[in-house]
C-alpha cells in the first residue's frame, strides 16, 4: 500500500452554529486538497460543538443520513477528499450519541462509529454510549477505523480496531487542558503497540464549558510524531502516513494464553 497524505484539523469551536461550521469545514478542506491531503479529520462534535448541554444536542442530533451528512457529502465531493467529522446522532429512546462518520471522496459514506467511553459528567450527562464494539472498515486498498476522544485512551480500542485489520486510526477529540499525557505519551503508544498510523484532531481555545489543549498530532505506525500543532491557534496538520508493515507486535502476540479480542 502506498502512504496516505492525511490533515489534522485544529480549530476554535463554534457551538451552536451548524451552517458557519459547514462553510468553515469547506474552506479547511479546499486548504487541505490544495496541500494534496487525501483524507482530513475534524474535532469531536464538530458541527454542532461539544458542551452544549443534553437539550442542544438532542435538538441538534440527525439520523444517519440527514441534511448535515448531505452537506458533508457534497463539500468531500466537491474536493475530492476523504471527511471525518463529528457531530451528534439520534439514538433510540430520545438520547443521541457522540458521533463520527467518514464521507469517501465520491461523498459516499464509508464509515460510522459512536462513542463508546463517555468521559465525566459533560459527556455522560450528554450522551448514550455505543453499546457496540469498534470495528475497521474498507477504505480505498486498505483499512481503517475511527475512534472518538476518550475511547483511544483504552489500549482496547485501538487493539480491536488493529486485529479487525486497520492500518490507520481516525480520532475526533475534544481533548482540555489538564490533560496532555494524552499527547505526551498515550497517543504514541497506541500508533506504537498496533504498529498502526494515528490521526487525533482536537480543539484549541476554550467554549463556554471547557479550556482545549490543542496539539492536534498524527503518528505514524512505530509511535513517530510525523507533524503535531501547538496549543494554541488554528492549524491544518498535514503527514504521509507510510503504507508498509512496520512491526511484528500483531503477528506476535500471543492470544492463546491471554485471550482475543476479536
Amino acid at each position: 500500500m502506498s502512504a496516505t497524505r492525511v490533515a489534522a484539523w485544529q480549530c476554535l469551536p463554534w457551538p451552536l452554529d451548524v451552517q458557519g461550521n459547514l462553510r468553515r469545514l469547506d474552506a479547511a478542506c479546499a486548504s487541505a486538497a490544495a496541500r494534496q491531503a487525501g483524507i482530513l479529520v475534524t474535532p469531536e462534535m464538530f458541527t454542532s460543538g461539544y458542551a452544549i448541554t443534553r437539550a442542544e444536542v438532542v435538538r441538534l442530533a440527525e439520523d444517519a443520513g440527514g441534511p448535515t451528512e448531505a452537506a458533508v457529502s457534497e463539500i468531500a465531493r466537491r474536493h475530492r477528499l476523504a471527511i471525518v467529522y463529528g457531530h451528534p446522532e439520534r439514538a433510540p429512546g430520545g438520547a443521541a450519541y457522540n458521533a463520527a462518520t467518514m464521507v469517501g471522496p465520491d461523498g459516499t459514506v464509508r464509515g460510522r462509529h459512536r462513542k463508546v467511553h463517555l468521559y465525566g459528567d459533560v459527556d455522560r450527562g450528554q450522551f448514550a454510549a455505543n453499546p457496540g464494539r469498534p470495528a475497521a472498515f474498507d477504505f480505498c486498498d486498505s483499512r481503517v477505523g475511527m475512534l472518538i476522544c476518550y475511547d483511544v485512551e483504552f489500549p482496547e480500542s485501538v487493539r480491536r480496531l488493529a486485529l479487525d485489520g486497520a492500518r490507520t486510526v481516525l480520532v475526533p477529540t475534544a481533548n482540555m487542558k489538564g490533560c496532555e499525557e494524552v499527547q505526551d505519551f498515550l497517543v504514541r503508544a497506541r500508533a506504537c503497540e498496533n504498529n498502526c498510523g494515528l490521526v487525533y484532531a482536537n480543539y484549541c481555545g476554550a467554549d463556554d464549558g471547557f479550556e482545549y489543549n490543542g496539539q492536534s498530532m498524527i503518528c505514524g505506525p512505530r509511535g513517530e510524531v510525523l507533524a503535531q500543532a501547538g496549543t494554541e491557534g488554528e492549524e491544518l496538520v498535514i503527514a504521509d502516513l507510510p503504507g508498509g508493515p512496520a512491526g511484528t507486535y500483531l503477528a506476535d502476540r500471543r492470544s492463546d494464553l491471554y485471550g482475543s479480542l476479536e
